[in-house]
């Protein structure tokens, strides 16, 4: 009961803190706008839109249902969510995702770890923490849920609530139950393996009854698989093993009041069962956490990233550009850092993934979903890749007082930056865009192999200059305004951060496409003077043209941004939050 309470006052100590730190950080212009821009945006985005509505409701006169969206699929939704939910616990055992609540920050290592508390105290410990973050996120849903009477959104916050700590704590359980699996101890290692038999079976229940309902005949829409997924969840034996599941979602569509408490009640004991088997295995935790207090206290300054030391073909040359040096450094610390096994388990994801889409299409076969895929990746990777992909001066300027001893043109230093990360989101790119064209006659059937071969080329031409233009303009915020652009793992949180990064991507996509219009323009002349004669053939000359344009605007958009960052002050960029 004392570890209990010294919970609670290290919780309610904390969460004070980090609300005046960052009030008192309000007093900067950067941290105030980005705050005034976040509210804005959550204002407009909820508010007043919820707002609007019902004042339109109110002129047209006719009531409003007390839960709009859900009341229409009240019936099969909890059957549908639950599914998803056994979906993403089966993930959690094959993804390399944890829960975080393993992750002591230093001071619990040092002060908690030699105090006479027991495991299941420190267990008990890290899920009160974790309810901060839960209730923010419970509320964040409630205020998103599409009704106009607040007790339904604090039913919705409080039913999320429920749901948010069910899954930490269950995934909280896989990362200790993993930790289990290759254990010397025989019966260690049989008990770990009980909860992975255990739903390896029930997703084959389950998954051959999904595949029966929908093998039967082709998906007519939205609701159809709604109505085809709560039979499979309401009858037989795949009931009885979504039972859980479906009654931690349930509280989120039943009615008030005597059916939402009875699925709340019954939503808490599936909660209380989960945490009684992550406290069981305690011991496993004592393992993990001594595993990591002993590296720290080793290495307090080491990175948290774990390099591999592996041969490799790519030998870097004594002499040469110098941009190649940075990719080789680049290119060498992506290929220690990534994991075998993880690329392994979303393989395995994505191909589920597509036979999960092919089952409930309509028809089109895996050549069809499989050019789906291949043309969502394409667009993911070319727009979006290069803000993920952040093996750049984003992660190389906390070593800025490093970089800067190095006798190499500042130019030089920007374009060696850039280089490994564009070459590989291009080759990424490329490849789904190369799948995408030889499936491409199952998705567009109707348009001529032509169109579809010029178009594939000029998309593949195109493709790099954007990749590239995305990169410097990332490059270019971070040497220009370090302090508005994250670093390296840093993951900044609150209003004011939320703030800064719709300005940052605004101005990333405003600035892309004023970069862009100068080829497009050029592009479209190109086109409208050949396609007469050359038919879809002209969609690669005007691509090219396109990209050409969009490449020099880089090459002296790095040259540019030389001097900046020569003059830029190690005392600039932040170490942390």
């Amino acid at each position: 009961m004392s570890m209990f309470r010294a919970s609670l006052y290290i919780v309610v100590c904390t969460a004070r803190n980090r609300l005046r730190v960052r009030l008192r950080r309000l007093r900067e212009p950067r941290y105030l706008i980005g705050a005034i821009v976040g509210a804005a945006y959550l204002y407009f985005t909820f508010f007043a839109r919820m707002r609007a509505t019902r004042g339109e409701v109110r002129r047209r006169g006719t009531g409003a249902p007390p839960m709009l969206a859900l009341a229409a699929v009240r019936g099969s939704a909890p059957g549908a969510v639950g599914l998803a939910l056994m979906t993403m616990t089966a993930l959690g055992w094959l993804l390399p995702f944890d829960s975080g609540l393993l992750d002591f920050s230093e001071a619990e290592i040092q002060f908690l770890f030699p105090a006479p508390v027991s495991r299941r105290a420190l267990l008990i410990h890290r899920m009160i923490r974790s309810q901060i973050g839960l209730l923010f996120g419970g509320v964040i849903i409630g205020v998103a849920m599409p009704t106009f009477s607040g007790y339904a959104r604090l039913r919705a916050g409080i039913a999320m609530w429920l749901l948010l700590c069910t899954a930490k704590v269950y995934f909280t359980g896989i990362s200790l139950a993993r930790a289990r699996l290759g254990s010397g101890d025989a019966r260690a290692r049989r008990v770990a393996w009980v909860p992975v038999v255990t739903l390896t079976a029930a997703l084959v229940i389950v998954g051959t009854a999904v595949f029966r309902a929908f093998a039967r005949q082709t998906v007519a829409n939205v609701q159809d698989v709604l109505i085809r997924i709560g039979e499979v969840a309401t009858t037989g034996l795949p009931a009885v093993v979504l039972w859980p599941f479906i009654a931690v979602a349930r509280p989120l569509f039943a009615p008030w009041a005597g059916p939402y408490l009875v699925a709340l009640g019954w939503a808490a004991l599936v909660m209380a069962a989960t945490v009684v088997w992550v406290l069981q295995s305690d011991a496993a935790f004592q393992d993990a956490a001594a595993e990591v207090a002993d590296r720290r206290s080793r290495q307090p300054e080491a990175p948290r990233a774990s390099y591999r030391a592996t041969s490799n073909g790519w030998a870097l040359a004594p002499t040469g550009r110098p941009e190649i040096a940075f990719a080789w450094k680049a290119a060498m610390q992506t290929v220690r850092l990534v994991d075998k096994r993880s690329l392994l388990r979303i393989a395995v994801l994505l191909v589920g993934l597509m036979v999960a889409a092919t089952t409930l299409g309509r028809g089109g076969g895996v050549a069809s979903t499989l050019g789906a895929f291949s043309i969502v990746a394409t667009l993911f990777t070319v727009l979006v890749a290069p803000q993920i992909v952040r093996v750049d001066l984003r992660q190389d300027l906390r070593h800025l007082e490093l970089l800067k001893t190095w006798p190499v043109r500042p130019s030089a230093v920007v374009r060696g930056e850039m280089l490994w990360p564009g070459v590989l989101i291009t080759g990424i790119a490329w490849t789904a865009i190369a799948v995408a064209f030889v499936a491409s006659d199952a998705v567009f059937p109707q348009v001529r192999v032509g169109w579809r071969l010029a178009s594939g080329v000029a998309m593949a031409i195109v493709a790099p200059a954007l990749v590239f233009a995305q990169l410097t303009i990332h490059n270019g915020m971070a040497l220009i305004f370090p302090a508005w652009v994250p670093l390296g793992d840093q993951r900044p949180r609150g209003l004011d951060a939320m703030g800064q990064r719709l300005i940052t991507l605004t101005a990333t996509w405003l600035t892309l496409v004023a970069g862009a219009l100068p080829g497009a323009i050029a592009g479209g002349v190109i086109w409208f003077a050949l396609w007469r004669l050359a038919g879809p053939a002209a969609l690669v000359p005007a691509a090219g043209v396109g990209a050409a344009i969009l490449m020099l605007e880089v090459l002296l958009a790095t040259e540019a941004l030389g001097p900046a960052y020569e003059r830029l002050d190690v005392m600039a960029v932040e170490r942390s939050e």
